[in-house]
């Protein structure tokens, strides 16, 4: 009988194979918002697996106090349920351009450890590949770390990040030779392991250049960035699983990494835009041109504006409402308001539907995550492509601070940074109207052409505070 004899190793790479499958498992199930808290569930089940058997498998000389790693986990599941229970849904955005940074900290820190714990052990022959990959993991770790946090102070609009893209003369040569600088480090690690200061150089290399890349990018893009920086980090652990010969990390940071780098596509072809024009166009350098309404300028245009009672009657004769939630709906935190005025639209036999564009917000599935959380049924929230159509037959398009995804120039201005753009065909609705604090250009800075539309109309003020208003109206009638 042939028997088969399996090493203490050979368990603890079974082990993580279960756990990568749980990760596949909990993320298939992340692609439907029903199926998510338990998605969720399993990829945590996942990761609980592949840390107790490496805790169990991690003896001898150079295992860690399980003390030290149980303090660890304990401060961070504090600071994390903290943060959990303290940040509002309308700050998830920021915080996950955070744990996209934490991430990519991990990984350098670890490989960086990795590498003088090899030298302190007097093993100065490494493996070529070892130190390519703590090369690597170092840079894109790097590049991640101080990235995520340029991109946290432009949607948390911080002063000394303003959301316009900030580029000089000859940035995209000094990024190039940035990268080709770290690369050539990298070889240097190689050809010389004990070359210690070649680490430390990519160190502070890559975090000038994480801050260089997204420095340049403006608000608008920030859906894509937040997208990329959350593939580096995927990578970034990829590269610290090679370094460690962690089979559980190169699977799960390839998992994120490919799963970033798909969203990501999916993004740019949202906004019609390649990558490099993302990264490197500069799309919102400059304000768009003020326009007349409160807190508007001096453009000759007008716009008609409109009462929450005379949308509220426009509301009962309409036979479909389709509601266009945007980043003004998450700033002022009106989706359980948009929720309410919804049942009571549908209680008065009004059919409603709500309108998502890809990009709509500061992060993907912002405005999902959003309405998900006031309980709106998923099945109502509509995709560009399936919602589309249904604008020709809609009465009325409610429009709630989104700006750059329903402008039609997009269509037709091809001296427009957003030309090309698929946008929401708003314009099309027997009768539009947009609800807005000001008529302030939006992050891409051009001006909305669908403001000026004879079927448009504007009803100014804070989102929540205007959609109470036409639940009010609504049941006042």
């Amino acid at each position: 009988m042939l028997t088969l004899a399996l090493s203490k190793a050979d368990y603890l790479n079974l082990a993580y194979l279960g756990a990568a499958v749980l990760f596949i498992f909990g993320l298939k199930l992340l692609s439907s918002v029903k199926t998510a808290p338990k998605g969720n569930m399993v990829s945590a089940l996942g990761m609980l697996v592949a840390c107790v058997v490496t805790l169990f498998y991690v003896t001898g000389a150079t295992a860690i106090s399980l003390a030290w790693i149980g303090g660890a986990m304990a401060l961070g599941a504090v600071i994390g349920l903290t943060l959990a229970l303290k940040v509002q849904m309308t700050g998830m955005p920021q915080m996950v351009a955070l744990l996209n940074g934490f991430g990519g900290i991990a990984s350098l820190l670890v490989a960086i450890a990795d590498y003088l714990r090899t030298g302190a052990f007097d093993e100065p022959i490494w493996r070529w590949d070892g130190l390519a990959a703590t090369g690597l993991a170092v840079l894109i770790g790097g590049v991640t770390f101080t990235g995520s946090l340029v991109a946290f102070g432009k949607l948390q609009g911080l002063k000394i990040t303003p959301g316009r893209p900030i580029q000089f003369p000859g940035q995209k040569a000094v990024i190039a030779l940035m990268i080709l600088g770290c690369l050539a480090l990298t070889g240097v690690l190689i050809a010389e392991p004990e070359s210690a200061w070649a680490v430390w150089a990519i160190v502070g290399v890559s975090m000038l250049l994480g801050i260089l890349l997204v420095v340049g990018i403006g608000g608008a893009d920030m859906p894509v960035v937040i997208s990329l920086l959350n593939s580096y980090s995927g990578i970034a652990a990829s590269m610290a699983g090679f370094v460690l010969g962690n089979q559980a990390l190169i699977i799960t940071g390839a998992l994120v990494g490919a799963s970033g780098i798909i969203l990501t596509q999916i993004m740019c072809k949202a906004m019609n835009r390649s990558l490099l024009n993302v990264l490197f166009g500069g799309v919102g350098a400059t304000g768009g041109s003020p326009s007349a309404g409160p807190g508007g300028g001096q453009t000759q245009q007008r716009v008609r504006d409109m009462t929450a009672e005379d949308v509220a009657i426009q509301l009962e004769a309409a036979g479909l409402v389709i509601i266009v939630p945007g980043y003004g709906m998450a700033v002022a935190q009106a989706q359980h308001a948009v929720a309410e005025l919804g049942e009571l639209l549908e209680s008065r036999g009004i059919a409603v539907r709500y309108a998502i564009h890809p990009v709509a917000g500061r992060m993907p599935g912002h405005m999902n995550v959003l309405l998900a959380e006031a309980n709106v049924p998923y099945e109502a929230l509509l995709d560009l492509e399936q919602v589309n159509p249904e604008f020709e037959q809609a009465g009325v398009a409610l429009v709630i601070g989104a700006n750059d995804v329903t402008n039609p120039a997009a269509r037709h201005d091809t001296g427009s940074p957003i030309y090309g753009m698929p946008i929401l065909d708003v314009d099309k609705a027997r009768s539009v109207v947009v609800i807005k604090r000001s008529m302030r250009s939006g992050f891409a800075g051009v001006e909305n052409e669908l403001y000026f539309m004879p079927n448009c109309g504007m009803l100014f003020g804070d989102a929540k505070a205007m959609t109470q208003a036409l639940v009010n109206a609504v049941e006042d009638m």
